[in-house]
């Protein structure tokens, strides 16, 4: 790959290194529209029909799972999860402070409180540790949430949840297809949540499923998804809600899930050329480590490491400001859940501010390091649809990156030149 060391910075009226478009995200392709014109026409639109049972059958074999139950998004399958393997009003669920605040909404919305607690400062996962000081005699159940482009250790999870007896949810929003020592994330823990909104890598636009071995947990969120029916089509007596899926949904689930394992593939593979190539550049910017355990790693996004010692007085917002300048987009993680603006914690539609404020954690005063750290300072992403680029897209990403790093010191100067022109 040739570098072009001294071309002018695009923040300083120099031209974009990249000057290829990011490949287009939803993908579709013919079956789904065979199919698509086939459910319409036979009016067999929802309520369990050929098509979602199939793709159930069909994405548990892919994930490793005995059960499978397609649902309306990816934060109900999380609530339904919960209550699934036993979680109650009242009962502590141990969530990492970064993730997309739904997975805490979700706990908090089956009336359990919320444990906030740090993550690793390389993977931005839930830390093991965090969690063994966190739980207390109420505490029910941990949700580890696979995050962006790395995997939490399930080695240490599963073993505190074995000790202490508790349950454990992954969220697996961002990695459909990650394999643990080859094991499914999904197919882990007790049960596994899956999203399908339009920007994840199995998508219907929206829509969510969860896996289990469990026949009394698959039963249970059975009931909850399809107003109290059990799976062998007879009332349940079951408490229930409607967070059915519809049939084109599913096609268009049965249509990506046979592109699901080539993208994999193929991300997993510009994923690791990035890293290479990153290492050997040096500088402020580099890939996440993986860890040895994890035997496939699907990307939501490739999960990066911003160090600000190697940046020459420049902070993360001023490399990314000028990264975006050569049209290279990378992007922050989410907030701090316990600082979202996106659900105000405290908004009177939430439940948090109508508990008892002696059995809640306070949102409005915490603060993880760890999280704060990443969040501000360190953590980057790179979206998944990069990933399915060609080799000359990313060479012009690199590029671009290796322009930056190259022109720190102008990316400093031309800071001051703005802040002297206030």
């Amino acid at each position: 790959m040739k570098m072009l060391k001294h071309s002018a910075l695009a923040l300083g009226g120099g031209k974009p290194a990249v000057t290829m478009k990011c490949p287009a995200w939803p993908v579709s392709g013919r079956q789904e529209l065979i199919w698509m014109e086939q459910v319409v026409r036979s009016g067999k639109w929802s309520w369990l029909g050929p098509h979602e049972r199939a793709f159930c059958k069909e994405y548990a074999k892919f994930i490793g799972s005995k059960y499978c139950l397609c649902l309306a998004n990816g934060t109900v399958t999380i609530q339904c999860a919960l209550q699934g393997v036993g979680v109650k009003p009242g009962d502590e669920v141990i969530v990492p402070g970064l993730t997309f605040v739904a997975t805490a909404q979700a706990a908090l919305d089956v009336g359990a409180n919320v444990v906030l607690v740090d993550i690793d400062p390389e993977t931005l996962c839930i830390d093991p540790a965090a969690i063994e000081k966190a739980i207390t005699r109420k505490t029910k159940a941990i949700i580890p949430v696979h995050l962006y482009g790395c995997m939490c250790d399930m080695d240490a999870i599963m073993n505190i949840a074995r000790r202490h007896k508790l349950k454990v949810v992954e969220d697996v929003a961002h990695q459909h297809g990650s394999r643990w020592r080859n094991r499914g994330a999904g197919a882990i823990g007790d049960a596994g949540s899956f999203s399908f909104q339009q920007s994840k890598l199995l998508t219907s636009g929206e829509g969510g499923a969860v896996t289990c071995n469990d026949k009394a947990v698959y039963e249970t969120v059975h009931a909850l998804k399809h107003v109290g029916w059990g799976p062998d089509g007879k009332p349940a007596n079951r408490y229930g809600h409607n967070y059915r899926i519809t049939e084109m949904q599913a096609v268009l689930l049965r249509g990506g899930l046979r592109r699901l394992g080539r993208q994999t593939g193929l991300r997993d593979e510009n994923a690791q050329y990035l890293a290479e190539r990153l290492a050997a550049m040096g500088g402020p910017l580099r890939a996440a480590r993986r860890d040895p355990r994890v035997t496939r790693q699907a990307y939501y996004t490739m999960t990066l490491v911003f160090d600000p010692s190697q940046a020459g007085g420049v902070t993360k917002p001023e490399y990314m400001q000028a990264l975006r300048a050569e049209r290279c987009g990378l992007g922050n993680p989410y907030c701090p859940v316990y600082a979202s603006p996106q659900m105000n914690l405290y908004d009177v539609t939430s439940p948090v501010p109508f508990r008892d404020k002696k059995t809640m954690q306070n949102f409005r005063t915490l603060k993880l390091p760890n999280v704060e750290k990443a969040v501000h300072e360190t953590a980057l992403v790179l979206d998944h649809a990069h990933l399915l680029g060609t080799r000359r897209y990313l060479d012009q990403l690199l590029l671009a990156i290796r322009k930056v790093n190259d022109h720190l010191a102008q990316v400093k100067a031309l800071r001051k030149k703005r802040g002297a022109g206030k």
